[in-house]
């Protein structure tokens, strides 16, 4: 089934959606929930949660990419979790991550206000996609995916310490261009 049909079965509200879904990107939406939470069970009910807000939010939204929606969706809830989770301590690798991200987009204006982060996200996106191959996909499965360091590091055969070196170089990219771009 291509994403086009699975649409067109949420539009017409058919719960065969669900289970299509669950089918297409189960696993896809699993990992990225996996990778944030680090939590079996946790995973699972982020990824159901993920279904339930696709089945209300399509429509109106119509997605153009069903798996990027999906995996947006999936990435939002397990961070949701987490801070749920940790709310009254804070530890553990993703809350590092986010930490470390904090520090390139943290901005002293109003980061509610909404086109000031769409503009955020949009400057990030463009960035992400100037990066070169290799720096490109380190960035993406530290801050996208939330994995460990010495995961990524096995992954492409680097170092750790190479690994961490060219994430905190990238880090320093990103804030150079947002304070370029005066979002911070």
């Amino acid at each position: 089934m291509t994403d086009g049909q699975l649409t067109e079965l949420y539009w017409s509200r058919d719960e065969q959606a669900l289970s299509v879904t669950a089918e297409m990107y189960g696993a896809y939406c699993y990992s990225i929930a996996f990778g944030i939470l680090r939590d079996e069970e946790d995973s699972k009910e982020s990824v159901n949660d993920t279904y339930m807000s696709a089945w209300n939010s399509i429509p109106p939204h119509r997605p153009a990419i069903l798996k990027t929606f999906l995996g947006k969706i999936t990435r939002r809830l397990s961070i949701d979790r987490l801070r749920k989770k940790n709310a009254q301590k804070r530890s553990g690798e993703t809350a590092d991550i986010l930490e470390e991200l904090s520090e390139c987009i943290s901005s002293s204006g109003d980061p509610s206000a909404e086109s000031e982060k769409k503009l955020l996200d949009e400057t990030i996106n463009r960035f992400v996609k100037e990066l070169r191959g290799i720096e490109q996909r380190v960035f993406v499965c530290r801050y996208w995916y939330a994995k460990p360091i010495r995961e990524i590091s096995q992954q492409f055969g680097f170092t750790e310490s190479k690994v961490k070196a060219m994430l905190m170089r990238t880090r320093a990219k990103l804030k150079e261009r947002l304070e370029k771009e005066e979002l911070i």
